[in-house]
């Protein structure tokens, strides 16, 4: 039985399709991006993040993003905060965990009434629709045709399905991940103590 879940969703252009560590994706869908690769599906639990790359390939793949690589500065990271703040009083979901780092988010979950890609849907819409309630949007002023914000997360999210040994040290992991971007450790009044 799945006793909680680590999830991790990257702002738009933090983790491209074919980045030379691997990643979640099937294929590259942006002829631009192609050039530099097919899609590198790696299907380990563990985190690529960390393993030795070529890096100038990587950032020459995000040169040719359509739109630069979002990165959340202080006042998103509050607003995505209270987006989350606001889903988490309405749906009663148990976050043990949060990290909102400038460009991905993790969250450390309890177990779930529905499917975490489901719900990782929703929470990106409660923060995009906070962020553009506050006029701090990255694409507040980049429009499609249809006049939509462009959407500043990325497709998909990374999930780890946590057995009950598993969730302290997820929840660890998590809290420290600000320091590893050189900030300070976050507190959200929606996070609870895990209980064990």
């Amino acid at each position: 039985m799945i006793a909680g879940y680590h999830v991790i969703f990257s702002a738009y252009g933090f983790w491209l399709p074919n980045d030379p560590r691997g990643s979640w994706s099937d294929f590259v869908g942006a002829r631009e991006l192609f050039r530099f690769g097919p899609a590198t599906k790696t299907a380990t639990r563990n985190s690529v993040a960390s393993l030795p790359h070529d890096r100038s390939t990587r950032m020459a793949a995000k040169s040719v993003l359509k739109r630069p690589a979002v990165k959340f500065n202080g006042l998103q990271a509050r607003a995505i905060g209270r987006a989350f703040s606001d889903y988490v009083a309405k749906s009663k979901l148990q976050v043990w965990a949060c990290a909102i780092v400038p460009d991905h988010v993790h969250l450390v979950l309890g177990p779930l009434d529905m499917d975490v890609e489901h719900l990782v849907i929703q929470m990106k819409a409660a923060a995009t629709r906070e962020m553009e309630s506050e006029n701090i949007h990255p694409f507040q002023f980049q429009r499609t045709k249809t006049g939509r914000v462009y959407k500043c997360f990325a497709r998909g999210e990374w999930k780890v399905y946590l057995d009950r040994e598993d969730i302290p040290r997820a929840i660890r992991y998590v809290e420290g991940n600000p320091e590893k971007e050189g900030l300070p450790r976050q507190r959200w009044t929606f996070v609870s103590a895990y209980a064990g």
